[in-house]
């Protein structure tokens, strides 16, 4: 038994979205763990990439929809919900896809969970993107704190919706040990997200004036809380993150790239321009962080948990190590980033020009 938790790991566990990292590199963990007897793996779309890592795993293809039987007729002890969708992909339903999979599906997990009677254990996952980011915030978040407005980006909103429902299912099912992660954005040398794909960029956009405090999590201490969440009880709501934070000034000089000021307004322009150079998707959730930041306490995790994160900077750190030289910025790519700092300026200006 690791510190902080007690004996009781559960007999079955079901994690869903085994076709992704996250959801993949758990149920291995899980699988590896002599206390648990068996792991099913659940994923509409099955990921060759992750074929050898779930070796240990019974993989079902099936949709979130279609749980209610396979818990009951299986005596699932727990339930590990990973399935959620952070950034909408206009290539597979944009918005709309995004909010099916993420808040319809999870309802419909709830559901099965209801009706499985064995069940005794449910963990899933969230985001610090539940507080929003906005000038309003508080120096630093606690599992208490309400967000002072509702999140602006989709993901946010998600996060809120799906908490909610997790709230109802502890009133309907109280003999379930349910706990839900929020946390901090992912990085680390592994981790692929749209945050480390902002930072591997050779030209990262910023905001004209805003230096934002950020917080990450290294995806391995996230891998690390997710099992001891069903190996152990830890019933409640945890922040998960890094002690420490950096700015986004330091983190993309300690990234060794190029930071690219634009004006608030033209940020989605930015956006556009780095999704030509083929640097990834932007949405209001991260555009908001940039704005704004978030900083979360993690006290009560590392009470509860014995456990302490790496920090921050660590984290970040190990990202940049493994993405070292690995980005050549073109001529092409600096005559884009010389374009928008240009643009910057005439946006000042004009701004200026237009006071009365």
């Amino acid at each position: 038994m690791t510190p902080g938790g007690t004996s009781g790991a559960p007999g079955v566990v079901v994690v869903t979205g085994v076709g992704r990292y996250l959801g993949a590199h758990v149920a291995a963990r899980l699988a590896a763990d002599p206390r648990i007897d068996r792991v099913i793996g659940v994923d509409p779309t099955p990921n060759p990439e992750f074929a050898d890592l779930l070796d240990g795993v019974e993989r079902i293809r099936l949709d979130l929809d279609s749980l209610g039987g396979l818990l009951a007729d299986l005596d699932v002890d727990a339930v590990v919900h990973l399935a959620l969708v952070t950034a909408p992909d206009p290539q597979h339903g944009g918005r709309a896809a995004m909010k099916e999979q993420n808040v319809i599906g999870t309802m419909q997990l709830l559901a099965a969970c209801q009706r499985a009677p064995r069940l005794r254990k449910l963990v899933v996952r969230s985001s610090t993107a539940a507080y929003g980011a906005s000038f309003r915030d508080p120096a630093v978040f606690t599992e208490e704190t309400e967000p002072r407005e509702v999140p602006r980006g989709g993901f946010g909103r998600d996060i809120l919706d799906i908490e909610g429902y997790v709230r109802g299912f502890r009133r309907r099912r109280p003999d379930v040990t349910a706990t839900v992660l929020r946390f901090a954005p992912f990085i680390g040398s592994t981790a692929d997200t749209t945050l480390t794909r902002y930072f591997a960029q050779p030209v990262v956009p910023t905001v004209f004036g805003r230096d934002p405090r950020l917080q990450f999590v290294h995806i391995d201490d996230a891998l690390e809380v997710l099992h001891r969440s069903v190996a152990e009880e830890h019933p409640g709501t945890y922040n998960v993150a890094g002690p420490g934070v950096l700015s986004l000034t330091q983190a993309i000089r300690r990234a060794g790239r190029v930071a690219v000021p634009v004006l608030e307004p033209g940020l989605s322009g930015a956006a556009a321009i780095a999704r030509s150079l083929g640097f990834g998707r932007y949405g209001l959730d991260q555009v908001d962080l940039f704005v704004h930041g978030r900083v979360v306490d993690t006290s009560r995790l590392e009470r509860e948990y014995g456990f302490t994160p790496r920090s921050t900077a660590a984290a970040f750190d190990d990202f940049i190590r493994a993405h070292h030289g690995g980005v050549v910025v073109t001529r092409a790519q600096l005559a884009a980033a010389e374009e928008l700092v240009l643009e910057s300026i005439r946006q000042v200006r004009s701004a200026v020009r237009e006071r009365p």
